[in-house]
């Protein structure tokens, strides 16, 4: 079954909608990326009037910010520390954004989108 970005069948409190129409192919969307520490491998999607996207699917390095510097370079990921999306993808090594990551440098938040675009970033984190 297609998953779309309608609106849902039921109500807040718990009734549900009467159903006027069906789903439409412009509200479809895709699976979730769930990008994986790994070797890089980028994906490039057609979408909405034949723009491209970036899908990350695995990603080895990342582009930190540091405040203090106010410079960016490229560091190793070595794990993901934490992961408010969902605390399994600790364990999974599952990035999205928000997750913190350890690199050489210290731990990095990730402030990029990696389903969305093919390159990461993120900004030092105390």
């Amino acid at each position: 079954m297609a998953l779309t970005s309608h609106r849902s069948k039921r109500k807040a409190s718990g009734g549900r909608y009467q159903a006027a129409r069906k789903k439409r192919v412009f509200e479809i969307r895709s699976q979730p990326v769930l990008t994986k520490l790994g070797e890089r491998k980028v994906k490039t999607v057609r979408g909405v009037g034949g723009n491209t996207k970036q899908r990350t699917l695995s990603v080895a390095e990342i582009n930190v910010y540091d405040p203090k510097t106010k410079k960016y370079s490229r560091e190793k990921v070595k794990t993901i520390v934490e992961n408010n999306a969902n605390r399994h993808f600790v364990r999974r090594n599952i990035m999205t954004k928000g997750a913190v990551v350890d690199t050489s440098k210290g731990k990095v938040k990730v402030t990029s989108r990696p389903g969305q675009v093919g390159v990461i970033h993120g900004i030092l984190v105390k």
